[in-house]
């Protein structure tokens, strides 16, 4: 009797497999069945989405991502305005210019930022002016007589007394007519607004025949350079003031030799005209 040939096993996957791929998906059709029979909460999905929205702002085409939109709402065209978007993330400047604090303005009528802006563009103006001031008066060589500063209201050159004066004395020395007349000229080139002359002492008394007080003395000085620059220059004398401050504004300590000698001065205010 011939012997029978091994059955050979048959072609493709084991017949456990399609019992387990049947039992997959008899599972995955359990799951889904079970989410359709589920509800969803509104408010925590709305709670959601705009905590995803604040965060990423993906919901709104990116509106508060960086500023208002700039670069990413509004598209590439507002690449334009990158100097408004560094601004405003303070990556460059702490401050807006005066000319966008106008346009604050114009749109909130805040009259507190007019004010702040025209404040902020007299103070560049005024720089700008310390500055000529300044080449002018290191051209003629007289930094070391002539003093200059500035604020938003006004640009001041500042003259030591005792250039101007002898002591106790309201008469112009021989020796400061030469510097009066090149301020004269610095003030006829850039002063277009008030020009205010006023008068400091130091806080040492003074009673003389002439002057009972440091007030008159102060007065008395501001009126000869008034009196100087009104006949040798060509200045509208209708802008020019002149006061005595006395003892009252000193700048420095009026305890010490030195200290006194900075408080003994003349200043000339050249106010901006805005």
């Amino acid at each position: 009797m011939a012997k029978r040939k091994p059955e050979e096993p048959a072609a493709g996957s084991p017949a456990w497999m399609s019992t387990f791929s049947d039992l997959m998906n008899l599972l995955l059709c359990f799951f889904v069945l079970l989410f359709s029979m589920s509800t969803l909460e509104e408010s925590k999905w709305a709670e959601l989405v705009a905590s995803m929205n604040n965060t990423f702002s993906v919901f709104n085409g990116g509106a508060t991502a960086i500023g208002d939109g700039i670069l990413v709402s509004n598209g590439v065209s507002q690449l334009n305005e990158l100097d408004k978007y560094i601004n405003s993330t303070g990556k460059l400047s702490d401050s807006d210019s005066p000319e966008e604090k106008l346009e604050e303005y114009e749109k909130s009528g805040d009259v507190t930022i007019l004010q702040e802006a025209l404040e902020e563009q007299q103070l560049q103006d005024n720089e700008e002016l310390a500055e000529l001031m300044g080449e002018t008066i290191a051209e003629n060589r007289l930094a070391d007589q002539v003093d200059v500063s500035f604020n938003a209201q006004y640009v001041q050159l500042t003259m030591k007394g005792a250039l101007l004066f002898d002591s106790g004395s309201d008469e112009l020395r021989e020796e400061s007519y030469t510097v009066l007349d090149q301020v004269g000229v610095i003030l006829e080139r850039y002063a277009a607004g008030i020009i205010e002359i006023e008068g400091h002492t130091d806080n040492v008394p003074i009673h003389s025949a002439r002057f009972a007080s440091n007030e008159e003395l102060s007065s008395a000085r501001a009126l000869s350079v008034f009196y100087y620059l009104s006949e040798h220059t060509l200045l509208d004398m209708s802008n020019l003031k002149h006061a005595g401050m006395g003892e009252r504004v000193p700048i420095a300590d009026n305890s010490t030799a030195e200290g006194r000698s900075k408080n003994r001065r003349v200043e000339i205010r050249i106010y901006n005209p805005s």
